[in-house]
């Protein structure tokens, strides 16, 4: 026998778990002290693939990226991200020199040293049992700590680590792939009754409230955009000057600040008595509120009166007759809007399209297509239209509004009555309201909407709030609501602190390498959580919660038992299936279980009082900079709410505080009418988003030239809305928030040379904005119109330095997966989804890359690469390389892409097409090919292509299509962009693309319109929103892309066809 001494396994051990323990925390240490140095390399990445080519970017000379953490990219440098890769390693390899069956233990055995002998009258027990004449022999000296099996330890660590690390990247699927077909799809329908409704003088009395008939005869509405927005808000704020250069940050005066271009409001003028119009009934009460107020241009023009109104509202109205049913179609169509601009268009002068000839080619269509849109064009240059969709926003802004004391400059009469019309309208037959209009009813949706009406003025024995407290009390009252709900209703105290969970402001305090820190989350969650924490740890509550008898009342009308007897504490986990699109992890729970702990216990109560100030004040000075950043608009309307009470609680509950006035000055900008009432949109409008694809849109078909003064007009919207590059917008506090050190304080990307979603006063660049507004302008740019413009100084200059500004976003925004994010790069974890405490949305947690911010980033870098081949040249191929080869890993199965954004395939498909064929890939390569027989099986038989949100909620193609409120299960929409995506890979099926053209101009409306169908956006995966400009922009795209690619061959008459 030979039986070695085995060495000790302890001393290598401790060795190797101290050696990584002490590189972990050198490193830690390094990347904090240099978190964010040199600033100058603030989010910009090494240029290379993987970590290897990071480094040498990084060690070359001159070369870039921070030597710490960087904020902006959510990442360390090279060095320290080898660093922890070691310490990792380091780990294994002592973990697997302690097991049990070690991988040294047998090397030893087979590598033993000399050798000696015992005699068997050794005291041994197990010797005892052995023969007495037997020897054996055994190892005279141990092996060396550091010794051959140590190191063969050693080298199977390396490889299990670090093959292990290779093999997860090569099997697992990217941390954006958005995976496949849910398994719990969405089965219940929404349904309303069959009733018409309008916006009646009833609704826009000018009267005392609570008087009905009121006593100045009703008044009109009309949306004032531009300079003119600013005005109005500043007179009805009883501020004389429009300047408010805020100085140092310090220094806030009371004002408008930022670039006027593109805001939109709305705004009621009195009218002294009721104008007849003839047609009477419903369709009379719609068009007393369409008829143009007499306040000259600004409102139709000195000639409004000649204008034949008949022609005005069939031109508006999409094609419906007079109203608004939810029951045919929840989604509105804009009409008051599109009357007031088709009105001011004809009172000009100028003539709307005819509507007694047919187009008979595709390009015709367009061109009639492009008439009509181009009398929507606001005075700046861009087209609004009706952004709203999601039930839930509007209800926090009327919490808001009543913890805030009711503050008519915020939400006066006028408006609070169109509020009720809107909820009272869209309420399902069940009683409920959805999460958003096409939605079936939900807790969520239902709570705030009721909530929000009974604050409103309805009487809780109204026929509404009736049916709708029934719904709740049904599906087990409002503690069966979604955390998001749950926060509004403790604001308002109706309902108790302990009833949601907690959400501590002092985890802004962590180190901001941290693994899970809240500065590493996606904006727009992070700026919905940062002032819900501040308000949280605040524990604010309205201050005449205790004696309001309304607040009184509504403790009593959501719950099924006594308000008293709640035990609260029991209810934070509850949520109604129906709004669990995203149900909390084991984990996640006992988390939250752990915070209730640590909230409650009195053991905590020294360490969390001390941090917990120190958090809330770092909470204020955030919102803060993010008001200012924003001119005061904020990220999006939740956050909007949140930040305004966070700021009114900051200062002291004072209405008149200077910051509390500007943000009630920003409200209306997320306010949209409609002939379903007034909403909260989901941003503040879509206003470049849209615009941006008009232009590119009718620059395919050749048009620029033959409307130029819509082209002009685009030009000087598109100049004026670049983030942080014109005059005013520099002059604005938000320039001052540009630096490197306020950008890593705030963990804000670089801002300057973007373009936004909606304005340049909101601030907040987007890597597909960027790329689509850097399109517009290129296009625009071969335009003999523009050019001649800029040399003759009529339109303003857009430097090349501006398009490199806009270039360097876009480069700065690319993930490392390859792939383009939204606003930043992604920051996170995949692991932090398991973290999500919204329930009712998906994918919300970091900032994931899409595959249309990859095809917007990507093919504006090829098209301005084209124009301009000289600038970052190499960045700029390899960038698009590697966009490319992102956008083929998230290619599905079945060959489509999940479009994240809108609904939903075959707009993913049109990005994903496009972005791959202007990146260099081949229209017979398989990739693209296979999305094209996805496509084709998805043609309709009347030669259209047809989705609703369905297909967004349960990530497959919808089994009806647009079978709701489209036509015969096909939309105009789907049909324009699966013909967008088939005809930029020069699809050879002909027949389909010529069929898909005849349902587009059969769809046609005879003024060149076409109809408002379902609902086309959507966000977070599980909640849809309005787009009504896509209705005109995408079929005058598809059109005239189809008759560039196929010529004839898709414009075949009636009898050829048959």
């Amino acid at each position: 026998y030979c039986i070695p001494t085995l060495p000790p396994t302890l001393p290598p051990t401790l060795a190797l778990l101290t050696a990584a323990t002490t590189l972990f925390v050198v490193t830690c240490t390094y990347t904090h002290v240099l978190s964010g140095h040199p600033l100058s390399q603030l989010g910009i990445r090494p240029p290379g693939a993987g970590l290897w080519g990071y480094l040498r970017g990084h060690l070359r000379r001159g070369g870039t990226g921070t030597l710490g953490y960087d904020s902006s990219l959510g990442g360390h440098g090279p060095l320290a991200r080898i660093s922890f890769h070691i310490c990792a390693f380091l780990a294994v390899w002592a973990a697997l020199i302690s097991g049990p069956s070690s991988f040294s233990a047998m090397m030893d055995l087979l590598c033993s040293g000399t050798t000696g002998t015992r005699s068997s009258s050794s005291s041994s027990p197990l010797e005892e049992q052995e023969s007495e004449s037997s020897t054996m022999t055994y190892c005279t000296e141990p092996l060396p700590i550091i010794s051959f099996s140590v190191l063969s330890d050693g080298i199977v660590a390396a490889a299990s680590y670090f093959g292990g690390l290779f093999l997860y990247h090569m099997v697992t699927l990217g941390v954006s792939h958005p995976g496949g077909p849910r398994e719990h799809k969405i089965r219940r329908m929404p349904e309303w009754d069959d009733v018409t409704t309008n916006v009646t003088g009833r609704e826009v009395t000018c009267g005392a409230e609570g008087e009905e008939g009121g006593g100045g005869g009703g008044v009109q509405w009309r949306c004032a955009v531009a300079e003119d927005s600013h005005n109005v808000t500043l007179k009805r704020f009883g501020v004389a000057d429009a300047a408010a250069d805020g100085g140092d940050n310090g220094d806030i005066k009371l004002g408008m600040t930022g670039e006027p271009a593109g805001r939109q409001i709305w705004t009621w003028d009195k009218k002294k008595k009721k104008t007849e119009v003839s047609g009477g009934g419903a369709g009379g009460t719609l068009r007393q509120m369409l008829t143009p107020t007499r306040r000259g241009k600004a409102a139709g023009g000195p000639s409004a009166s000649a204008v034949d109104e008949k022609v005005v509202q069939e031109m508006a109205s999409g094609g419906r007759p007079a109203g608004f049913n939810p029951s045919i179609n929840p989604n509105s169509c804009d009409q008051i809007f599109r009357a007031q601009q088709i009105r001011s268009y004809i009172a000009s002068g100028q003539s709307p399209p005819s509507t007694d000839t047919e187009p008979k080619t595709a390009l015709d269509a367009a061109k009639k297509a492009a008439h009509f849109y181009s009398m929507l064009q606001t005075s700046d240059g861009h087209w609004a239209g009706d952004y709203g969709g999601p039930h839930f926003l509007m209800p926090g802004l009327v919490v808001a509004w009543y913890v805030m004391g009711q503050p008519d400059t915020m939400i006066d009469v006028q408006q609070r009555a169109l509020m009720r019309h809107y909820l009272t309208v869209h309420q399902q037959s069940d009683g409920g309201w959805g999460t958003h209009i096409e939605s079936p009813s939900t807790m969520f949706g239902t709570t705030v909407s009721y909530v929000a009406l009974r604050l409103l003025g309805a009487e809780a024995d109204s026929g509404a709030c009736t049916r709708g407290r029934k719904f709740i009390q049904d599906n087990g009252g409002a503690v069966m609501t979604s955390s998001w709900a749950k926060f509004w209703l403790c604001l308002l105290g109706c309902m108790e602190w302990d009833g949601h969970n907690s959400v501590p402001p002092e985890m802004w305090l962590l180190p901001n390498w941290f693994p899970f820190h809240p500065g590493r989350l996606w904006c727009h969650c992070r700026m919905v959580y940062l002032p819900m924490g501040y308000l949280y740890g605040s524990r604010f509550v309205y201050s005449k919660a205790g004696s309001d008898p309304l607040i009184a009342s509504l403790r009593e009308e959501l719950y099924c038992e006594d308000y008293k007897t709640i035990p609260w504490s029991t209810t934070r986990h509850k949520v109604a299936p129906m709004d669990n699109y995203s149900p909390l992890p084991l984990f996640m729970k006992l988390a939250q279980d752990f915070l209730a702990i640590y909230e409650s216990w009195s053991f905590f109560q020294p360490f969390k009082n001390r941090f917990r100030k120190i958090g809330l004040k770092f909470c204020v000075e955030y919102m803060a900079a993010e008001d200012l950043q924003t001119n005061f608009i904020d990220i999006g309307p939740v956050n909007k709410a949140l930040n305004l009470v966070s700021a009114y609680h900051a200062a002291g509950n004072d209405i008149n505080a200077i910051t509390v006035q500007n943000h009630m000055m920003r409200i209306p900008d997320y306010l949209w009418v409609a002939e379903d009432g007034m909403k909260m949109q989901g941003y503040n409008g879509s206003q470049c988003w849209d615009t941006s694809f008009a232009i590119q849109a009718l620059a395919e078909c050749k048009l620029l030239d033959e409307f130029p003064t819509m082209s002009q007009k685009v030009w000087t919207y598109l100049e004026r809305t670049q983030i942080l590059s014109t005059e005013v917008s520099k002059s604005s506090p938000a320039y001052l928030y540009e630096s490197a050190a306020s950008r890593e304080k705030y963990y804000r990307h670089v801002s300057e040379g973007g373009w936004p979603f909606s304005t340049s006063a909101h601030g907040w660049p987007i890597s597909d904005c960027t790329g689509e507004g850097l399109k517009g302008v290129l296009a625009l740019l071969q335009s003999k119109t523009i050019l001649g413009g800029v040399r003759d100084e009529s339109l303003p200059n857009i430097e090349q330095k501006r398009l490199h500004d806009a270039v360097n976003v876009i480069i700065t925004l690319q993930n490392e997966d390859g792939g383009w994010a939204t606003y930043e790069n992604n920051r996170g974890f995949g692991w932090y989804e398991q973290l999500n405490p919204s329930e009712v949305f998906g994918d919300i947690m970091i900032d994931y890359s899409y595959v249309e911010c990859s095809m917007a980033s990507l093919t504006a870098l090829a098209e301005f690469h084209e124009m301009f081949p000289k600038h970052r040249t190499a960045e700029i191929k390899y960038s698009m390389q590697r966009g490319r080869e992102f956008m083929k890993s998230i290619q599905r199965e079945d060959g489509s892409w999940y479009g994240s954004w809108a609904c939903c395939f075959c707009y993913g498909c049109w990005f994903g097409i496009e972005g791959l064929v202007q990146a260099g890939e081949p229209s017979s390569s398989p990739v693209i090919q296979k999305c094209c027989q996805f496509l084709l099986s998805q043609q309709r038989a009347n030669g259209g292509w047809g989705e609703d949100f369905t297909s967004c909620y349960d990530k497959d193609y919808a089994e009806n299509g647009m079978d709701s409120y489209g036509d015969d299960g096909s939309g105009v929409v789907n049909t324009a962009w699966a013909l967008l995506a088939l005809s930029a890979a020069k699809c050879d099926d002909v027949d389909a693309i010529r069929k898909g053209v005849k349902y587009l101009i059969s769809r046609q409306l005879p003024c060149g319109d076409w109809p408002q169908e379902g609902i086309s956006g959507v966000f977070n995966r599980a909640c849809g929103i309005t787009y009504t400009a896509y209705r005109n922009v995408f079929p005058i795209w598809a059109l005239g892309r189809c008759s560039a690619t196929y010529g004839a061959a898709v414009d075949v008459d009636d009898e050829e066809d048959e």
